[in-house]
């Protein structure tokens, strides 16, 4: 289970270090990074990346999947999860093509289309955190979504900036969310 903090340190890496943060939380930092990428190199190559969005659904329901597979129990459980995120992620899929079909293609440009796909792939990561109950993949979906008016409003030499800040404050949230209060001083205080 990825989402809930789990009371067995992960085998010999400290729980507040770097390597221990991205042993715990490496499928949304991937969703994150993956997602950025092709944000990244959508508006700087000017090129439609179609193939590649519509690839990166499947993976988003994956993820949801895992994060959430540690949490229920029993096989009915397991395959109505499965069910409901092979749906969901369908009709994100099916929603993405929509937008390169012929006559839609015809009426925006390649950028204005990516931006669309974009949105349509923050929606559907959000509203997939929602379903599973996974805050981590909320906050993907919500940091893909401030992604899009980013893109269109921003230059190519900023909007790399901007990107990159945006996966610094995600990652430093999710230290700072991660971290118990106090749990450092209550264990290092020695008792009377």
């Amino acid at each position: 289970m990825f989402d809930h903090e789990s009371d067995v340190p992960v085998s010999h890496v400290s729980r507040f270090s770097v390597v221990g943060f991205l042993l715990r939380e490496w499928p949304y930092v991937a969703m994150l990074s993956l997602a950025l990428f092709g944000v990244a190199y959508t508006s700087m190559s000017r090129q439609q990346m179609t193939t590649y969005w519509i690839a990166l659904a499947p993976f988003f329901g994956l993820i949801c999947v895992i994060a959430r597979w540690g949490d229920i129990h029993g096989t009915k459980a397991h395959w109505q999860l499965i069910q409901s995120q092979a749906l969901h992620w369908f009709a994100v899929v099916l929603a993405m093509y929509l937008v390169f079909v012929s006559d839609v293609k015809q009426i925006m440009n390649s950028d204005a289309s990516a931006l669309v796909v974009l949105t349509i792939l923050a929606l559907g990561t959000f509203t997939a955190g929602v379903h599973v109950a996974a805050w981590r993949i909320c906050l993907v979906g919500v940091v893909l979504g401030c992604g899009v008016p980013a893109i269109a409003w921003l230059e190519e030499s900023t909007l790399l900036l901007v990107l990159l800040a945006m996966v610094f404050i995600a990652i430093a949230v999710l230290f700072y969310l991660h971290d118990p209060r106090g749990s450092k001083k209550d264990s290092e205080a020695a008792p009377y």
